[in-house]
């Protein structure tokens, strides 16, 4: 398993900071681990499953429109 630090989550996603925030708050994305006091990380696995869905939404909305 491997822990993804914050940058390289934003990175992936291409979401802001404040918008993962947002949609973790509100269930949308998944959710982190506390690594310590002052660090979080989200599991990988976690992240690639959140991605995957997005694009077989996209997938799924475009056949729907065919």
């Amino acid at each position: 398993m491997r822990i993804l630090r914050k940058p390289e989550v934003v990175h992936r996603v291409g979401l802001s900071g404040m918008e993962i925030w947002r949609r973790e708050k509100a269930g949308r994305f998944p959710r982190r681990v506390r690594l310590g006091p002052q660090s979080v990380g989200w599991v990988e696995a976690e992240i690639d499953d959140y991605l995957e869905q997005l694009v077989a939404t996209r997938d799924d909305e475009a056949e729907a429109k065919s």
